[in-house]
């Protein structure tokens, strides 16, 4: 029992601190401080075998911790009146098949390719690479640029445009 005591001395401070700083919640910190000792007592002698038992108490804290917060979640009401979502339409970008076909046909023949493969029917890049024959930075490079050019062939020919975070927001279609 002395070594319970001993290392529970020497840690017991050091465990409260690192409680609190995770729980925001002294009440609780020392809640769980006191669970994490008791678990020490109830070792008993093979507390004493632990060799290292700073490592131990702090395993233990650390569960209870865990065991806590999955067990105490915290539960938003939704209010009863809570309108329902309207149905969501296909986001812009979606309607932008209409223009793709034409688009990549006015790319050079590679940015097509590289397009088509990697981002259309869905290769990975080291994929591509291997098929050319390119390094994988090679291939990263070559869809990059692809990519840049068919978003300013987008924007020009379709008058793509994107919002503040990039995303598209809207288009004029344009006859194929």
């Amino acid at each position: 029992m002395n070594c319970i005591i001993t290392a529970w001395a020497n840690h017991e401070s050091e465990l409260r601190n690192y409680l609190r700083r995770q729980m925001h919640d002294t009440a609780l910190a020392e809640d769980l401080l006191q669970e994490t000792f008791l678990k020490a007592l109830a070792q008993g002698s093979r507390f004493c075998q632990l060799e290292n038992s700073r490592a131990w108490l702090f395993r233990v804290a650390k569960n209870r911790l865990i065991d806590y917060r999955r067990t105490h979640k915290r539960l938003v009401e939704i209010p009863d009146d809570l309108a329902e979502p309207s149905p969501a339409e296909p986001p812009v970008v979606d309607d932008l098949t209409q223009c793709l076909p034409r688009v990549l046909k006015e790319l050079s023949a590679q940015d097509s390719e590289v397009i088509t493969l990697c981002d259309i029917e869905g290769i990975t890049q080291a994929e591509y690479a291997t098929l050319k024959g390119l390094t994988p930075a090679g291939a990263k490079s070559r869809i990059q640029r692809a990519r840049k050019r068919l978003k300013q062939q987008l924007k020009q020919a379709c008058q793509v445009r994107y919002d503040e975070s990039g995303k598209v927001c809207g288009f004029t279609p344009r006859p194929t």
